[in-house]
């Protein structure tokens, strides 16, 4: 069963999931970043659908089109599996009717607390003594979806968005790679 990764940055994710031995058959970007690059260096094909082709990042991004060009791009890979890694854009339903059940994300929170970009953010300002990271099937809806695997991390003392940060991602590129085989696994069983 062939995955397709959608990336935005680093490609830590990534390294996790090719780490693991996942079948990752095509990685997509919304800009040009170290993932495709990741991607490139382990043979795995690449596929850049550049946000400013289609409005950029204002009032003006056409998110359908967008979308239905990044589903066109995987569907050529024979992709049955999508799993967003770090993906920083939004993606309209045509994305989840392409893949019912079939798309998932990790988020840097204990979902269903601390939706969108700025959770880790979101949970210092708030004062929890805990956050974590969340492995979901993801829906037209942010942040939503069945949960599939959750893991709490500590608020230390001190930290900072980006010390809390890094233990969580830490977390996510354990239970990420664990949640989609598990996946994998169940959906091979006849």
């Amino acid at each position: 069963m062939r995955i397709g990764v959608l990336a935005s940055g680093s490609g830590t994710i990534l390294e996790a999931l090719l780490g693991a031995g996942l079948p990752v058959g095509v990685v997509g970007a919304d800009r040009p970043c170290r993932a495709l690059s990741v991607a490139a260096r382990a043979g795995v094909a690449t596929e850049l659908v550049d946000r400013r082709a289609f409005g950029g990042y204002g009032d003006g991004f056409d998110r359908e089109a967008y979308t239905g060009e990044l589903v066109q791009r995987l569907r050529a890979h024979d992709v049955e599996l999508v799993a967003m890694a770090g993906f920083g854009t939004v993606l309209a339903g045509l994305m989840f009717e392409a893949w019912p059940g079939r798309v998932l994300n990790t988020h840097p929170a204990l979902l269903p607390a601390f939706k969108g970009w700025h959770a880790v953010e979101e949970a210092l300002a708030a004062g929890v003594q805990e956050t974590g990271c969340t492995v979901h099937v993801a829906t037209a809806a942010v942040d939503d979806g069945p949960i599939l695997a959750q893991e709490k991390v500590p608020v230390l003392p001190g930290d900072t968005a980006q010390s809390l940060h890094e233990r969580i991602k830490a977390v996510e590129r354990r239970i990420y790679p664990q949640a989609i085989a598990g996946l994998l696994a169940s959906l091979l069983v006849p």
